[in-house]
């Protein structure tokens, strides 16, 4: 294990520390995600009596065993062990965040936001002979109109997140003890006039993972989850999901990332190709003539314009857009994703003054001033989705383009 490492294994339920120097050579580097639950994969070998705990069961259990990575007393990684595997003395372990836990885990209770309410008439059955009078009234009294439909009470969407987050964890054996941020997003789920209720019902069997997933996809809003020990005199650690309204991270200005100084690798940049397009057609809820649909357009496709590009469209089917808003945020994610132009899916970058390991967070935008054959030098910015640290003190960054991203 490098200088500077440790990887510390706790209970999957509670705070006992089983652990505090588990033998791991890693065979995957610790790797944090935005809106994602990273992973860390290693091997133990040979056989240590004392990876047995004292119910003679192995201490590092499928589903039983929080894992952390912890460099020079900072927890980097933190997840939860999701399979084990032996061949003869070796022992291999699979981790993921403790935020993969949701998936295939049911939603056992009933959630609506913006149900249609129709209030009942108190004048119904009152003019049987239809003359649109009340029956036996006098003076005669017109049959009112009947009161209108309208939207029930919204929930936030972060709200919403919340409330899944609590369901998986009130249910026995399944408090991880993830704590997610309390502040609001304001944006209300379902229609506020009730004609487009947002419903997570126990009977359409919703898995509460996948249910996550998509309020991040299609509202959109970040996530990311976070380890730390409570304070320093403390064995305690705290994990916390961390929600960006609407975004997290934040253009860094006081780092620099530049080749020949502490960026020693870039992946090979990349165009779009076939994923190219300058225009999205969006078909979402409905059938026949009565389907939702837009249609957005890159600004260049003004043939008068002076563009050199021909049309290309991307048409995206999601029946769960009922709105014109929808559609048209839908659409302008997906325009804004395939009409960019080159992109440097990753950089390697070594622990370096201008950008020291722990300085920046998932989700932040750096300039990336690289080289590229055909081009020359180019300066572009892109946002960090993922990272990867390496025991020999370098460091992966996975990027996107950061006006690839529309909020």
């Amino acid at each position: 294990m490098p200088d500077g490492w440790r990887f510390i294994a706790q209970g999957a339920l509670g705070d006992d520390i089983l652990d505090w120097d588990v033998p791991l050579a890693l065979s995957s580097n610790p790797t944090r995600a935005l809106s994602g639950p990273g992973a860390l994969n290693g091997t133990i070998e040979p056989e240590y009596a004392r990876m047995l705990g004292a119910d003679g069961q192995p201490i590092l259990q499928e589903w039983g065993t929080k894992l952390y990575a912890e460099i020079d007393g900072v927890i980097r990684w933190g997840g939860i062990v999701t399979k084990t595997s032996y061949d003869n003395a070796k022992c291999t372990v699979q981790c993921e965040g403790l935020s993969c836990y949701p998936q295939g885990i049911p939603y056992e209770s009933y959630l609506i936001s913006g149900k249609l309410i129709t209030p009942k008439d108190p004048n119904a059955g009152r003019d049987k002979n239809h003359d649109g009078y009340i029956d036996g009234s006098k003076p005669k009294r017109k049959v009112p109109p009947a009161p209108k439909p309208y939207g029930g009470p919204r929930v936030d969407v972060f709200d919403a997140f919340r409330n899944i987050w609590a369901h998986v964890q009130s249910r026995p054996l399944g408090n991880i003890g993830l704590v997610i941020d309390s502040h609001d997003l304001g944006e209300m789920l379902g229609a506020a006039d009730g004609s487009d209720p947002w419903e997570l019902a126990w009977w359409n069997n919703p898995d509460c993972g996948q249910t996550l997933d998509n309020l991040a996809r299609e509202i959109p809003f970040d996530w990311v989850e976070t380890h730390a020990w409570a304070n320093s005199s403390s064995n305690v650690i705290e994990h916390r999901i961390r929600l960006g309204k609407p975004r997290l991270g934040r253009k860094r200005t006081d780092l620099r990332f530049a080749e020949g100084e502490n960026i020693t690798a870039i992946a090979k940049p990349e165009g779009l190709g076939d994923e190219y397009a300058n225009e999205i057609y969006v078909l979402g809820k409905g059938e026949g003539q009565k389907m939702k649909r837009a249609q957005l357009y890159q600004p260049s496709l003004n043939p008068w314009a002076g563009n050199r590009r021909l049309r290309r469209v991307i048409t995206v089917v999601d029946k769960t857009l009922s709105s014109d808003s929808a559609l048209r945020a839908r659409g302008q994610r997906e325009l804004t994703g395939h009409s960019q132009a080159l992109q440097i899916p990753a950089i390697q970058i070594r622990n370096h003054p201008n950008a020291r390991f722990g300085s920046w967070s998932i989700g932040d935008d750096i300039l990336v001033q690289v080289e590229v054959p055909w081009l020359g030098d180019v300066e572009i910015w892109h946002r960090i989705v993922s990272d990867e640290l390496s025991p020999d003190d370098h460091c992966i960054l996975t990027l996107k383009r950061s006006d690839s991203f529309v909020y």
